[in-house]
């Protein structure tokens, strides 16, 4: 077995909101021997919260609660946990929303964040949050992404949401619409393209194609509704095209993904969150309507632009089945699948340099 197929990198996976489908997601998932197969995980959460969970969920594995990285065990069977203890735990309860549930998913990324910051990790995986559950804690954030550009010190991150080979980075995301429509300027969108266009370089795309949508119903039509396309959009595609990066548009968002799902282009820029979300979970989640539930929710969410390696579910709490045992952990497996990736990718950079 070559060295690159031996190295299992350590990766802090954090529990999220301890009242939704997190803790079952992540006993679903960190102990499975894909996982382990792959890399070293050490879960981020309340222990007694995790404990609970697991007799619903995975009853025949053991906790090991430890306070440094290295006390970890990485056998089958075993989940390292470092506790983020709670002195409100009992005013946690599923499905609510709550200031004690905020606080604890709120230090569990803390603490993640701290892990790989001092190189104690290689990678962060992230549990699905309540933003409201934050905020009532006293933690003003409007979501991961802030929260890691605060800790980090990070000027431009950008979210990117990845599915095999469908992915797409915002240029704007957790703000309101009209908001996102003035936040829409050619610095802005030049600095996307071109994190859109290093992060797919460090995936092996040597000459990554980036479609880039408009603002406005059918890209503006010529300025006939709006003129970002022509002020801000168009401008910041021709100086990424100067830097030789293969951009091209602005391209009218109800043609972009279909373009970018046929193989058109390597990655797209949306303008705004749900610009890009929508299409990204038209083809990622799958309902059943039979059991009334989600049977599939695929997807990862990556920040790009952080000194450190952050991957993440790319839904929610999901408070409506928190408890049930019947929430997919498809995405978590996902997100730590592509954290592995960025990991050995960097490592290999760093390598060669």
């Amino acid at each position: 077995m070559n060295e690159e197929k031996k190295y299992r990198p350590l990766l802090a996976v954090t529990m999220g909101d301890p009242a939704g489908i997190g803790p079952e997601i992540a006993l679903k998932t960190v102990p499975d021997k894909r996982v382990l197969d792959i890399s070293r995980p050490v879960l981020i959460a309340n222990a007694e919260i995790i404990k609970n969970t697991k007799e619903m969920v995975e009853p025949g594995t053991r906790l090991r609660v430890i306070e440094k990285i290295n006390d970890a065990d990485f056998q089958p069977g075993i989940i390292n946990i470092i506790d983020i203890p709670s002195p409100n735990i009992q005013q946690v309860r599923l499905g609510e929303i709550s200031a004690a549930a905020g606080d604890i998913a709120f230090r569990a990324i803390k603490t993640a964040i701290d892990l790989a910051m001092n190189g104690d990790v290689d990678g962060t995986v992230t549990g699905p949050i309540n933003k409201e559950s934050i905020n009532l804690a006293g933690h003003h954030f409007s979501g991961h992404t802030e929260i890691y550009a605060h800790y980090t010190k990070s000027k431009k991150p950008a979210m990117m949401l990845v599915d095999d080979n469908f992915r797409v980075v915002h240029v704007t995301t957790h703000v309101s619409l009209r908001q996102a429509c003035d936040m829409v300027k050619r610095e802005r969108v030049l600095d996307v393209i071109q994190l859109a266009y290093q992060e797919t370089i460090k995936l092996g795309i040597d000459h990554p194609r980036i479609g880039v949508a408009g603002l406005n119903p059918h890209a503006g039509d010529g300025g006939l509704f709006g003129d970002e396309e022509i002020n801000e959009i168009l401008p910041a595609i021709e100086d990424a095209c100067k830097m030789g990066i293969l951009a091209e548009g602005p391209i009218p968002p109800d043609s972009l993904f279909a373009l970018a799902r046929g193989g058109k282009f390597d990655v797209c820029v949306a303008m705004y969150h749900d610009q890009g979300h929508i299409p990204f979970k038209l083809l990622g989640f799958q309902w059943d309507e039979i059991k009334n539930s989600m049977k599939s929710v695929k997807g990862v969410n990556v920040t790009l632009g952080l000194p450190i390696i952050r991957t993440s579910v790319d839904h929610g709490t999901a408070f409506e089945i928190a408890g049930k045992g019947i929430a997919s952990p498809d995405a978590l497996m996902n997100a730590i699948e592509y954290a592995v990736k960025l990991c050995k990718n960097k490592r290999m950079n760093e390598e060669l340099k």
